[in-house]
């Protein structure tokens, strides 16, 4: 059975209010996209922040008005921790708050630094502002929020306007393209193994000072670059972090070829599918 919207606010010690203010009606497509957009996000980040919890954010309408939405989210936390403090709880839903402001504030800012996202994420980020956007004077504020001797308390907030929101989608459009060309591949699902490593990192595109060998192409060993940052943080990764030397693995990727009068000079990554230890 469901429990009563009064039981849910004193059990749960942080909530989050999404407020969207209009001035026109909002696709119905868009205004569910905020809330499931949001969702998606917040389970991310748990995964990746906090992979020991499993979150489960349930969304109660408290009120709505002309031009004005408020919808109040109570993330629930405690399903793998039940005995998660409360001031634990709070700081968790606090910073996510804060992270979800920083990133679109990134993708609002543009620019070449952005942090690396799939398709599913840019997808959630375009749902996140498409209803702003298509307003002209419109905004959306994300809080987090407590309740402290009967009285809220907000800990943080994050506000997007109409002209931000457009900026936004700009960014979003640029990577989304960008992710279409580093899909594209003259050979796919290929062996490589490197014969040359290099621990710093590579500019995308440039030369990488390292070398491979593909043999399904050519038996010489060839110079490497990476097509795009996400292929370029895999292999990196493997080459610092992994428990493994590089060299007792073989990479699964996509490539394009690079030639000069028709001979394979040097491979561009552009994506990684998996990674296979060698036997010796």
């Amino acid at each position: 059975m469901n429990k009563p919207y009064s039981q849910l606010m004193i059990e749960s010690p942080v909530y989050l209010t999404l407020t969207i203010d209009t001035q026109q009606p909002v696709e119905l497509s868009d205004f569910v996209g905020q809330f499931t957009s949001l969702g998606n996000e917040f389970e991310r980040f748990v995964k990746l922040e906090h992979p020991d919890l499993q979150s489960d954010a349930t969304f109660y309408v408290r009120e709505v008005r002309s031009g004005s939405t408020i919808v109040e989210m109570f993330p629930q936390m405690a399903v793998a921790a039940p005995f998660l403090a409360s001031v634990d709880h709070v700081m968790i839903v606090e910073d996510f708050v804060r992270r979800w402001g920083s990133r679109l504030t990134s993708l609002i800012k543009g620019g070449d630094k952005q942090p690396v996202a799939s398709k599913s994420e840019l997808k959630d980020w375009s749902d996140a502002v498409s209803a702003i956007a298509r307003d002209p004077d419109a905004s959306s504020k994300l809080e987090a929020s407590t309740f402290e001797d009967g009285k809220k308390k907000i800990r943080a907030s994050f506000i997007f306007s109409t002209k931000e929101a457009r900026s936004a989608q700009l960014t979003i459009e640029h990577q989304k393209r960008e992710l279409d060309k580093v899909e594209r591949a003259d050979k796919e699902r290929v062996l490589m193994v490197f014969t040359r490593s290099d621990i710093n990192n590579a500019t995308v595109g440039k030369p990488s000072g390292e070398k491979v060998k593909i043999e399904e192409i050519s038996d010489k060993s060839l110079s490497l670059t990476y097509a795009s940052d996400m292929a370029e943080q895999r292999l990196k990764h493997e080459i610092r972090e992994a428990d493994e030397n590089v060299f007792k693995k073989a990479f699964v990727v996509d490539v394009n070829i690079k030639s000069i009068n028709g001979k394979p000079v040097a491979y561009a990554v552009t994506h990684v599918h998996d990674v296979i230890d060698i036997e010796d």
